[in-house]
């Protein structure tokens, strides 16, 4: 009886520990998780106003900035005051302003409502009209787009506010002689897709935005070339390696949702093959390869009728195949040797130096597809088999919860959102003490000497900033040294607006309650 009864206590002993361990590993598991898109969409949004260029308006809600760059374009007799700066500098570089823009416009095309229903829609609006402002300024000729202003080499041995600066401002150009088809094409695409999202509240301002699209769309086709061979300036920092024909192809594509003339999609068709938009199978979407986004733009035109009648039918079918070889690449559904590689924790990882761009870009264009895939009533079909869309949107789902905490750091890289976010950024204006709290002058050295070197957190908080995240190990230095993972990009956060206005919608609308995390 004895032997019994320890037998039993033994068992209730294991039982306990079992219990133990269960609920103990239970607690670190992202499933436990809830997260509030409502109000990750707004700490995104609000994130442009910290990136500002320019003479700041009256509603600014980044109190913490102010007026910077008011002489931008005076040496060239230019005005380009405005704008935004990419990322934790003090330089203007147009390709990845224009891509923020496109893909922020892209964000309200297929997801206004549900930024309406969050009551974003105005700061949506205004984060597109600081850019396309600036490139209507840019834009001083048919046939010249002013590219970029300061100076990325004599910026970065400076740390300085905007507010500062005393670096070069000089402004660097393409045109006829010195062409760049890449940022033309960019802008272009930045502008049409912006006039789509103003035609009903602005038409006006819409319709001029067109007129500056098929402008610099013509430019850029007429004169052909990249745009780092006629402003070297830019190559070791936005260097075009994709080179320029996925742009005009990008462009194309938008001028033709904007205008739906024939002659833009006739172009993205006949030019399909030699600029590569059906040849090249692509596992990444950035400010520089744009193929999967064309691919993904170009298939979707399938659902109109339309276009399944028409002569180049074929053509967008092997469009179709190509975007859905990158969202099964993603989807890790493709053979094993074109896949898009994961952490541990379930994170794409494309590179090391500011991997969250991919990720974002990754969730936008799977959930775009995945909506794509459920109005057309379709199966996504890759090498392992079959996908429906719910799964595709799921995991799209999985890379925004991995970014808002569902990771092994259980760390926010959305800045100012969660309990645990980046603290260091690598940013000159979020770590010097404000402009507001500091009108004396912080010199060049004197940044360095006495507010980088520091090992406290920023004084300012770029809220909505996506920074760069965690390593193939899902491992994460908050450093503001470390660069490659601590800087955030204004292309972070633009392309994670929709997927997070989507979210919101679901959580309000379908649901009631707030979605779990992703596991």
């Amino acid at each position: 009886m004895e032997e019994k009864r320890q037998h039993l206590n033994q068992n209730k002993l294991l039982r306990q520990w079992w219990c133990a361990l269960l609920i103990s590993f239970l607690s670190i598991l992202p499933l436990t998780q809830c997260f509030d898109y409502g109000e990750a969409l707004s700490k995104s949004l609000l994130y442009f106003e910290s990136q500002r260029s320019g003479r700041l308006p009256y509603n600014q809600r980044v109190t913490w900035r102010h007026h910077s760059g008011l002489t931008d374009g005076l040496e060239q007799g230019v005005d380009l005051v405005g704008g935004y700066y990419d990322a934790g500098d003090n330089v203007k570089f147009g390709l990845p302003m224009a891509f923020t823009i496109t893909m922020l416009s892209w964000g309200v095309i297929e997801y206004g409502d549900q930024i309406a229903s969050a009551g974003e829609y105005a700061h949506a609006l205004e984060a597109i009209k600081w850019g396309t402002d600036y490139f209507i300024k840019a834009h001083t000729h048919p046939n010249v787009l002013w590219a970029e202003v300061g100076d990325g080499d004599t910026d970065h041995y400076c740390w300085q506010r905007p507010e500062d600066m005393t670096t070069c401002r000089r402004a660097y150009k393409v045109d006829k002689k010195n062409p760049g088809s890449d940022v033309a094409g960019e802008t272009a695409a930045a502008m049409a897709s912006a006039s789509i999202v103003f035609r009903k509240t602005n038409p006006h301002y819409s319709h001029l935005l067109l007129q500056h699209a098929q402008q610099l769309f013509e430019f850029g086709d007429k004169f052909r070339g990249k745009y780092d061979e006629s402003v070297r300036v830019v190559k070791g920092y936005y260097p075009s390696v994709s080179g320029f024909k996925d742009e005009l192809l990008w462009a194309a594509l938008w001028l033709y949702k904007a205008t739906d003339k024939e002659d833009y999609l006739r172009y993205a068709l006949e030019k399909a093959n030699e600029f590569g938009g059906i040849t090249w199978a692509i596992t990444e979407f950035s400010w520089d390869v744009k193929f999967a986004g064309v691919q993904i733009l170009a298939s979707m035109l399938l659902m109109e009728e339309k276009h399944r009648k028409m002569k180049h039918k074929h053509v967008l079918e092997q469009y179709r195949s190509k975007a859905e070889h990158y969202i099964c690449a993603c989807l890790n559904k493709n053979n094993a040797t074109t896949n898009v590689k994961r952490t541990p924790g379930g994170l794409l990882y494309i590179r090391q130096w500011n991997n969250m761009q991919y990720v974002s870009n990754a969730a936008f264009l799977l959930t775009v597809y995945s909506d794509h895939l459920q109005d057309s009533n379709q199966q996504l079909k890759c090498d392992r088999g079959e996908v429906g869309p719910e799964q595709v949107f799921e995991f799209a789902k999985s890379q925004v919860d991995y970014i808002l905490g569902a990771n092994p750091m259980a760390m926010s890289y959305l800045v100012g959102y969660g309990s645990r976010y980046p603290e260091r950024m690598h940013h000159r204006g979020a770590s010097i003490e404000s402009y507001r709290e500091n009108k004396g002058f912080i010199g060049c050295t004197q940044g360095y000497d006495n507010w980088f070197q520091r090992n406290d957190p920023n004084p300012n908080v770029v809220t909505g900033a996506i920074v760069g995240g965690p390593d193939e190990d899902d491992e994460f230095s908050d450093d503001r040294k470390n660069f490659m993972q601590t800087e955030a990009c204004t292309y972070n956060t633009a392309s994670l607006v929709g997927v997070l206005a989507k979210l919101h919608g679901l959580e309000n609308g379908d649901f009631g309650t707030p979605l779990a995390a992703s596991s």
